[in-house]
């Protein structure tokens, strides 16, 4: 029972989050980007810090660890990433933004490598890093003649938001926290709301008060409390179920919601430069992860045996 309850909360997890990048286009209609994605996180905050006041005993930030891994997750993880991606998607279908968004796994594997020494990359593995970059300057659909506009500067700055999100998960592994990672990830949130009101407001963007037509409210509500409040939640869930290589694995189902997502409901176009571009992030992968593969399908192969 629990192994199909992994399996449902993988897949909800999964539509959530790459139903977020449509909802993202449906919202950048109404609201300037920056603030929007500030919005999307005050909701996010109010509701998942809410959640740990209640539910947990000592949910606040004591320490100096804790005060440093909400930098590391709500300046780079949160305010970085996501004023980059919601800049970034303006210039790109929700496709191709969450297809560039599949390089976090590998963005983050390198930067572990360089960071903090992992022997995990060797030869192998830095092909498939370079493999990755490649699928995703397929995916960007160059034009020699305009690199400053059309989609490669939306696939280059949210690409610039990926690291930041790997530099970011990173930086989580060399601090000592004293409280749980949904509480840290509310607080987070709050932090990088803040910044990104910041950013914001430093940038010029018009200030207003969330729209009231449905689609508007509709899309807040969807990335605020169900893409981000109870996605996480989920994500941490079988983050501790199953380990972080099989949890990793939604970075490559969540392209295929957003492409067919988007192509369903805002008429994207899916050309074949996209999908040979994220196939190719995927053989990236493969060879990035192809010791971790081979150990989960042993152990699949043991659970089917009945081995221990």
């Amino acid at each position: 029972m629990s192994r199909y309850r992994n399996i449902l909360l993988f897949a909800a997890l999964a539509l959530l989050w790459g139903a977020s990048f449509v909802a993202i286009e449906v919202g950048l209609q109404y609201y300037p980007p920056l603030l929007f994605a500030a919005y999307r996180f005050d909701l996010a905050a109010l509701v998942l810090v809410s959640y740990v006041l209640v539910t947990e005993a000592g949910p606040l930030p004591r320490t100096r660890g804790d005060a440093a891994a909400i930098g590391f997750s709500g300046g780079l993880s949160v305010a970085a990433n996501n004023g980059l991606l919601f800049v970034g998607q303006q210039y790109t279908t929700s496709g191709i933004a969450s297809i560039t968004y599949s390089l976090v796994p590998i963005a983050t594997a390198a930067v572990a490598a360089a960071w903090l020494g992992d022997a995990e990359i060797d030869a192998r593995g830095g092909v498939g890093v370079v493999l990755a970059f490649v699928g995703v300057g397929l995916v960007a659909q160059p034009d020699p003649g305009n690199l400053a506009g059309g989609v490669t500067i939306g696939v280059g700055l949210i690409s610039i938001g990926v690291i930041a999100v790997a530099i970011g998960s990173v930086g989580l592994r060399t601090v000592e926290t004293t409280f749980s990672s949904v509480a840290l990830t509310g607080w987070a949130m709050l932090f990088g709301a803040l910044l990104i009101h910041g950013f914001s407001l430093g940038l010029g963007e018009p200030q207003r008060l969330p729209s009231t037509t449905l689609p508007a409210i509709g899309s807040l509500l969807f990335l605020g409390v169900l893409a981000s409040a109870v996605a996480y939640v989920i994500y941490f869930t079988l983050l501790a179920r199953l380990g972080p290589f099989e949890i990793n694995l939604v970075s490559y189902v969540v392209p295929v919601v957003a492409t067919v997502t988007g192509a369903l409901l805002l008429a994207e176009p899916v050309t074949s430069l996209t999908v040979a571009g994220f196939a190719v992030i995927v053989v990236g992968f493969g060879l990035l992860k192809r010791h971790a593969i081979a150990d989960e399908v042993r152990q699949v192969r043991a659970r089917v045996d009945g081995r221990p």
